[in-house]
C-alpha cells in the first residue's frame, strides 16, 4: 500500500532541501520528536547509509536508514526497527514549481491488515509532509 501526499511551498528547492535533510532538525518540524544519527552516511553527511533514531517522549524509537539521498531533489529512508508496518519505506521528491517547490511525500508498506494499516499510512503521508511544510515556513532554524 501507498500513499502520496502533495504540497507546494513557496520555497526554493534548495531551503527545502536544507530542512528536509537535516536529520537532527526534524524535532523543529515535528514537535515533541526526538532524532539522533547513530551512523553517517558513507559518503557524505547525511546521505545514503545514514541511520536515525526517531521517536516520541518514552515512545520508540524507531530506526530508519537512508536509501536514496541527491541533494535537492530526493530523499529516500526505510525501517529497520520499531514500526508496527511491515517494510516500511518513506521518499520525498523535490520539483521545482514557479518560485516555489512541490513536495511529494510518499510512505509505503506492505499491507497485512484489511483497514487500519491503509488509513496509518495515509495519515503519515500527510502528517509528515504538514511537519515539513511547517519547518521550510518557519526557516527550518533548530
Amino acid at each position: 500500500m501507498r500513499s502520496t501526499a502533495v504540497r507546494t511551498v513557496a520555497a526554493p528547492p534548495d531551503q527545502v532541501w536544507g530542512v528536509l535533510a537535516d536529520h537532527e532538525g526534524m524535532r523543529t518540524w515535528v514537535p515533541g520528536l526526538r532524532v539522533a544519527v547513530t551512523r553517517p552516511g558513507t559518503s557524505e553527511t547525511g546521505g545514503v547509509g545514514t541511520v536515525r533514531k526517531v521517536g516520541f517522549g518514552i515512545a520508540g524509537p524507531i530506526v530508519e536508514e537512508v536509501v536514496a539521498f541527491e541533494p535537492g531533489r530526493r530523499l529516500g529512508y526505510r525501517a529497520l526497527a520499531g514500526v508496527p508496518l511491515k517494510d516500511y519505506r518513506g521518499e520525498v521528491v523535490l520539483s521545482p514549481a514557479g518560485a516555489g517547490t512541490e513536495i511529494r511525500y510518499t510512505v509505503e508498506a506492505e499491507q497485512r491488515l484489511p483497514f487500519g494499516e491503509a488509513l496509518l499510512v495515509r495519515g503519515l503521508a500527510a502528517g509528515l509532509l504538514s511537519g515539513l511544510v511547517r519547518g521550510v515556513r518557519a526557516g527550518g532554524v533548530r
